[in-house]
């Protein structure tokens, strides 16, 4: 990757993924990519007059977002924007696309109404596009809630990131094994989750990337030597100034470490080119994973922006 021009990613591009060679077969319901199943939604965020507001809102079905809101007591100064999914879910032949742009001195929050449920699916598969731009200074938490993926679930997602080096960017992801009460349990019947990020610098230098291509068919998860009786997990990926990780990493190394007769392990690493951290946790329970991202994310945010998260909903 030589130019900045080259960064993002597209549905276009990764309808090639050779992964997914295996399940090119159409709907018998809807073609692939037909109207109503491609969706698209472009956010931008900007800074006027001290505080930063939604500047730009594009959406297409079955995407939608209808207004940022500014709910967090915490940081009062944050939009927040969640997403929802008209159609109930993600299904076979879906083909979404999400841009994020946070411009100079901004910042926001971007979650999901609630879970992102992958419908079972008996032909081709589904594939989402994420496109994140960070400006200087720039601060944006993407964090959506989990991942349940059902029966014969095949699903791709990949997420771009161009992140200046003075931005601060948290990106979650959450995924159950399935639907663990439907039908006697759906532990890891899914077929195919490929999850990929990519990270660039304003040059277009590729300083990062990950990619975790899972196949429980091929190689089960239930295995000991794979994750250890525990069916959860959950990565957040906090990129940020290296004077930030520092501080963030000095904290959290104490929230990590194993405990399998509670039900979890967790780690936190640094990542290359001094970009930041990467902290990973594996449970037995998803809310041990989501109070374990939600600790790192609180300590996080205090280092970065010097707010903390506000208390939990009694709901919760």
């Amino acid at each position: 990757m030589n130019t900045a021009a080259a960064w993002p990613t597209s549905i276009a591009q990764m309808e090639q993924l050779a992964e997914l060679d295996a399940y090119r077969s159409q709907p018998a319901q809807m073609p692939a990519a037909a109207h109503g199943k491609v969706g698209l939604l472009q956010l931008r965020f900007e800074r006027r007059q001290g505080r930063s507001v939604l500047a730009h809102l594009h959406r297409i079905s079955p995407l939608l977002v209808q207004q940022a809101l500014y709910w967090d007591e915490a940081m009062p100064e944050l939009p927040i924007c969640m997403i929802l999914s008209v159609g109930g879910g993600t299904l076979q032949g879906d083909r979404l696309s999400i841009e994020v742009d946070v411009a100079a001195a901004a910042c926001a929050q971007v979650t999901t109404q609630g879970a992102t449920r992958l419908h079972a699916m008996d032909a081709n598969y589904a594939l989402q596009a994420q496109n994140l731009s960070l400006g200087p200074g720039a601060y944006l938490e993407f964090m959506p809630e989990v991942v349940i993926p059902y029966r014969h679930t095949r699903y791709a997602s990949q997420t771009h990131v161009m992140l200046d080096e003075s931005a601060t960017l948290l990106l979650s992801e959450f995924v159950m094994p399935g639907r663990l009460h439907h039908a006697g349990g759906e532990r890891f019947e899914y077929r195919q989750l490929s999850f990929a990020v990519r990270v660039f610098r304003p040059d277009g230098r590729l300083v990062f990337s990950e990619k975790l291509l899972i196949d429980p068919a091929l190689y089960p998860l239930s295995l000991e030597s794979v994750m250890h009786g525990l069916e959860t997990f959950g990565t957040l990926l906090v990129l940020t100034p290296a004077e930030v990780a520092q501080r963030i990493r000095a904290r959290a190394v104490a929230l990590c470490g194993v405990d399998l007769e509670a039900g979890w392990v967790s780690g936190v690493v640094a990542l290359p080119d001094q970009l930041g951290l990467m902290f990973r946790v594996v449970a037995r329970q998803s809310e041990q994973v989501r109070q374990q991202i939600r600790a790192i994310w609180q300590i996080c945010r205090e280092e970065a922006v010097g707010r903390t998260l506000p208390t939990e909903f009694a709901w919760r």
